[in-house]
């Protein structure tokens, strides 16, 4: 069980760091992250609020509380994270290699919470 704990603990923490790195680069390069989004195609005004999604998906990620919120933030995240994946290797900028890494750790995150919660 604390073997369970660390990795959740762990790949949970991976994750958090990836989302806060994100949405800080929403906020603090914006003007970068609005060239970015426009060369996939997307419309810039989504920055703001998908950055404020990831955020609420942290909060329900980490509380023990919301069981059915959680589920619903893992799989945001994990389609949020496979378009990341495939807009940059469409792109072809080398970027996924972050989507990548984050897939991992919210598979790992979302298997040992399963294991941790019963």
């Amino acid at each position: 069980m604390k073997r369970d704990k660390i990795i959740y603990y762990t790949a949970t923490g991976l994750l958090t760091a990836i989302m806060l790195f994100s949405v800080s680069m929403y906020f603090f390069q914006h003007e970068a992250i609005k060239e970015a989004f426009t060369s996939f195609g997307y419309p810039s005004y989504i920055i703001y609020p998908f950055a404020a999604a990831k955020l609420l998906g942290l909060i329900a990620v980490w509380s023990p509380n919301l069981k059915a919120i959680k589920e619903w933030a893992y799989a945001g995240y994990f389609y949020a994270f496979i378009l990341a994946f495939f807009a940059h290797y469409m792109i072809g900028d080398g970027q996924e290699g972050t989507a990548v890494l984050a897939i991992v750790a919210l598979i790992v995150s979302y298997i040992f919470n399963k294991r941790i919660a019963k």
